[in-house]
């Protein structure tokens, strides 16, 4: 699976930044495509994920009610709407993807990367 996202960049809190992820090379007809997050010196952590199947999404405890995961399945584009960014936000944001769902996206493990787009919370 290819995967190139886009869209970081630096925003003051409260802001806003849109990612999105542009997916190709699907082997499995179930998977889940999501986001995971590596701040400096921090492990990577899983952001958000949405399985293809019946659409079902999570999000980690510390993003809920801010960000939203969103998909094409028929285009394979997805997107992260990131609202009211916080510092600690701050990080590189990989699109991943996971075949089966999305337990391994959860814990911040994958099948296939994205290259990473920075985003950067000036408080």
């Amino acid at each position: 699976v290819q995967l190139q996202a886009s869209g970081g960049g630096l925003v003051q809190a409260g802001g806003s930044l849109r990612l999105s992820c542009a997916a190709s090379g699907f082997t499995s007809a179930y998977y889940g495509i999501g986001w995971v997050r590596q701040a400096p010196g921090k492990e990577r952590e899983g952001v958000a994920c949405q399985s293809s199947g019946d659409g079902w999404t999570w999000y980690a405890d510390s993003v809920k009610g801010r960000f939203t995961i969103s998909g094409d399945v028929a285009k394979n584009m997805f997107a992260l709407q990131m609202n009211s960014l916080k510092p600690e936000d701050t990080a590189v944001y990989y699109c991943a993807t996971e075949i089966g769902g999305c337990a391994d996206l959860n814990r911040g493990a994958a099948d296939s990367w994205g290259q990473g787009t920075l985003v950067t919370v000036s408080s």
